[in-house]
């Protein structure tokens, strides 16, 4: 189908609400996607960090056809191999827990929110419902992790948005004292926050948050929707923090490409869901599970987080000399392959500018060159890369001073 057609096609029978880049994704291997005209990009936004084993995995493509071809869909009324399988794999990575499976981040903070306050709804204090929440941050769009979105324009035209969530500075612990109180229920953050800009966590914030939860019996939880996965250089992030949450959530890198969101609940944060409590009709199911297994095998087997890590600072000494003496350049954050360069104007033109250019990138927060690139990416691929970045920044900075 032409490029033209499609376009057509999608505006006449698809509700439009994704701003699209005028091209056609036909396939994919490795860091690199190819359009329906055949050309070739080097992709640093792995589906907004889902591929992060890379594209057409052949681990993951065969898990998948050997899966579909004996059962796909069970629904949860019954048991399946492979949805166990998984969780045991993730709790024996991560800490001692079980997990609860979904299909995807959004969905995934909601369950995580609906285990806080269940707890203490169990224990006799339904009047701690209170989620903390923090600036720059991005949970989802359903309502209740739109909720703990700080970011409003996400909010805006959907109000009112439900009660219960309150949004604190991010990295301000002594904002977080000062809130905590009888109704407090949980802390939901970002270790690196993604769509806020590529905003690192402070150890010590985090390392605050951790006591204050168990100073006050509160859920800390963990999204780790878009910096798990091995994306920080860890198979997940807060073991690059050295502190453990109560409650993890995952989802994008996950299923290797296919839509599959998990919590983790560790200890008794584990146990406070019973049957009729909260479910979902595909969450968990045979053939994503799968997935996620080999998307598993292929992160340990092929030492993925630490690849991630290595490459990731390849990548961030090439931008910083391709984009040295820019004034254009406020500031570059980065946490194994996922990096994020803060400009002094709007980067949305600059996306378009290097996908003429073969790259794929995004921009967040307004300002910020987002790149999210699978983890298979070689040292050449990041120079490339860093290279096409410095050079549409430095063209776009210089248009601006003659304008």
């Amino acid at each position: 189908m032409a490029i033209a057609d499609a376009i057509a096609d999608d505006r006449a029978y698809v509700m439009q609400n994704y701003g699209r880049a005028p091209m056609v994704l036909a396939r994919g291997e490795g860091a690199y996607v190819w359009d329906t005209e055949g050309r070739r990009y080097l992709d640093c936004l792995a589906g907004i960090g889902v591929m992060n084993v890379g594209h057409a995995h052949p681990a993951v493509a065969a898990a998948v056809r050997e899966q579909i071809g004996q059962i796909a869909h069970t629904s949860n009324l019954y048991y399946n191999e492979t949805q166990p399988a998984l969780g045991r794999r993730l709790v024996s990575l991560s800490f001692p827990g079980r997990a609860f499976f979904c299909n995807s981040g959004t969905e995934a903070n909601e369950a995580a929110i609906k285990l806080a306050r269940k707890r203490h709804a169990k224990a006799g204090r339904p009047d701690r419902y209170e989620v903390i929440s923090f600036t720059g941050s991005f949970h989802g769009r359903t309502y209740g992790s739109l909720a703990a979105t700080a970011e409003v324009h996400y909010q805006e035209g959907f109000g009112p948005m439900p009660e219960g969530f309150r949004v604190l500075p991010f990295n301000d612990l002594d904002a977080v004292r000062a809130a905590v109180g009888p109704q407090t229920a949980a802390i939901i953050v970002e270790p690196v926050q993604g769509e806020g800009g590529v905003n690192p966590a402070d150890p010590a914030f985090l390392r605050g948050l951790r006591d204050l939860a168990d100073q006050h019996d509160i859920c800390l939880i963990f999204d780790e929707v878009q910096c798990g996965m091995g994306r920080t250089g860890r198979m997940f992030a807060h073991q690059k923090y050295g502190v453990l949450p109560d409650v993890m959530t995952l989802a994008k890198a996950l299923g290797g490409g296919l839509p599959i969101g998990a919590v983790i609940g560790r200890g008794e944060w584990g146990d406070v869901l019973s049957p009729g409590d909260h479910g979902t009709t595909f969450g968990g199911g045979p053939l994503v599970c799968a997935a996620a297994l080999a998307t598993l095998d292929v992160l340990e087997g092929e030492n993925l987080p630490e690849r991630a890590e290595r490459v990731g600072n390849v990548l961030v000494e090439a931008l910083k000399k391709a984009l040295a003496g820019l004034d254009a350049v406020k500031e570059i954050r980065a946490s194994g392959l996922m990096v994020g360069i803060e400009l002094t104007f709007p980067g949305r033109d600059l996306v378009e500018q290097a996908r003429q250019k073969g790259l794929l990138i995004n921009c967040t927060a307004g300002s910020v060159i987002r790149l999210l690139p699978p983890l298979v990416l070689t040292e050449a691929q990041a120079s490339e890369a860093a290279a096409i970045v410095g050079d549409v920044v430095a063209t776009a900075a210089k248009a601006r001073l003659s304008a």
